[in-house]
């Protein structure tokens, strides 16, 4: 079903160029833009879309504080040419920061990204996002995108299906974070997400095309979790 959305950004190409890229798109529904954050504001609340484009830098109101403004926002993806936005816009559970200028790939994984976190639902007192902070930036990454995590040295490689992140962390302190029913030590190395794997074969688990160790003594836990989630 496709996404109702809106388009919030003062400047009119920026918006010509989102409408263009939506009419592309049978995932979303256009139900109007506007060039005022004050008006976009209002009509928000009036027509509750599910999906909000909305630029950053706008005179009046900032798009960070009309989200903050809103009772009930509703899913959000930023667009701005100011990356040092970024951090922010995270912190508000966006789900995506496009920077302008925004190509057609790039809007669609934003887009493919809204579908999936609306099709399935976190509940609320369950984290749908690891927060992870790498090359001086501070990522949200779903745990629907983690493939597995890997420890490499004094860092972690925590390997998705778009991008890989490397933080200055421990694979300990990551498992913690994680939830315990979705995610599984396979290797005193390896943290695998269950819902990857798609087999066991002797002293490996397959993910994807690559295969990945398993430990002797995580082996029976492993098969044991397998067999519960088949």
């Amino acid at each position: 079903m496709a996404l109702t959305c809106y388009i919030i950004d003062d400047e009119p190409p920026a918006i010509k160029v989102l409408e263009h890229y939506i009419r592309q798109s049978s995932q979303l529904k256009l139900l109007g833009s506007s060039t005022d954050a004050i008006r976009g504001m209002e009509a928000v609340q009036e027509q509750r879309p599910e999906l909000l484009f909305l630029d950053i830098n706008m005179p009046r109101l900032s798009g960070i504080g009309l989200v903050k403004a809103l009772p009930h926002p509703p899913a959000v993806i930023f667009t701005t040419a100011y990356p040092e936005y970024a951090l922010e816009g995270f912190e508000l559970e966006a789900v995506d920061y496009l920077l302008k200028p925004v190509s057609f790939e790039r809007f669609l994984k934003a887009v493919n990204k809204a579908q999936r976190l609306a099709a399935a639902p976190e509940p609320h007192d369950t984290p749908s996002f690891l927060l992870l902070q790498a090359d001086r930036k501070l990522y949200r990454v779903p745990l629907a995108e983690i493939r597995y995590l890997e420890a490499y040295g004094d860092y972690v490689k925590v390997h998705t299906d778009g991008q890989l992140f490397v933080p200055k962390t421990t694979l300990n302190q990551l498992e913690e974070e994680l939830p315990a029913d979705a995610f599984l030590r396979i290797h005193r190395s390896y943290l695998a997400a269950l819902s990857r794997i798609r087999y066991l074969e002797a002293n490996f688990v397959v993910i994807g095309e690559e295969k990945l160790p398993v430990g002797r003594s995580y082996r029976e836990e492993v098969l044991r979790r397998l067999q519960e989630k088949g």
